[in-house]
């Protein structure tokens, strides 16, 4: 398989981690590739890492569906639960997860450049879809297992991606069971193992 990759992007992060946790990695042949690089556009047409070859040759795109593929692969533990409740879960903290990243990745633009009425409008609704998932995980952060779900990697990886980009804007205060829980499973395979490049 080989996936066009930045180490800098929270979904590729997810992807590599899903990958090690499933003990799938050392079949990934990671390609570094930019978005603007015309290269990328036969495997994915949005132009948008991360991206995946399958060993088939199919292109496979955007990080629930690459996620969800390598969770088809080998014998170990399936990240996506079966049917019922415990599959609602972990597809709706992925979700959340996701939509940290989706509120958080693009900010980051908005914030160099000029900062007009609706630029800080913007940055100010993106904030707080962030800080709302924030107080969502702190509830139900005394449920979460050391990254057996799509949902709880997903989550690491937006909270680590928070510490990559936002050190200036801190999650952890407010949040202490959440910090709790990721002060554990940072340490585990999947997000020691993928860590962005200057974290």
């Amino acid at each position: 398989m080989k996936l066009a990759y930045s180490p800098a992007s929270p979904y590729v992060r997810k992807v590599m981690a899903c990958a090690i946790a499933r003990g799938l990695d050392g079949r990934i042949e990671k390609w570094t590739v930019g978005t603007t690089d015309p290269a990328l556009l036969p495997v994915n047409p949005l132009s948008k890492v991360p991206s995946l070859m399958t060993d088939d040759g199919a292109a496979l795109y955007d990080s629930p569906v690459i996620c969800e593929y390598l969770d088809s692969l080998g014998d170990a533990p399936k990240l996506f639960p079966a049917a019922g409740p415990a599959r609602w879960t972990a597809l709706r903290q992925q979700a959340l997860g996701d939509g940290i990243m989706d509120a958080s990745q693009p900010r980051r633009r908005e914030i160099a450049l000029p900062q007009d009425e609706g630029r800080v409008g913007y940055i100010t609704l993106q904030r707080g879809k962030v800080s709302r998932a924030l107080n969502v995980l702190e509830a139900e952060a005394a449920t979460l297992g050391a990254l057996t779900t799509i949902g709880e990697i997903t989550i690491g990886c937006a909270l680590g991606y928070l510490d990559f980009r936002y050190a200036n804007e801190p999650w952890r205060p407010g949040h202490p069971k959440l910090e709790a829980w990721y002060g554990r499973v940072v340490k585990l395979p999947p997000l020691a193992g993928t860590m962005p490049p200057a974290a």
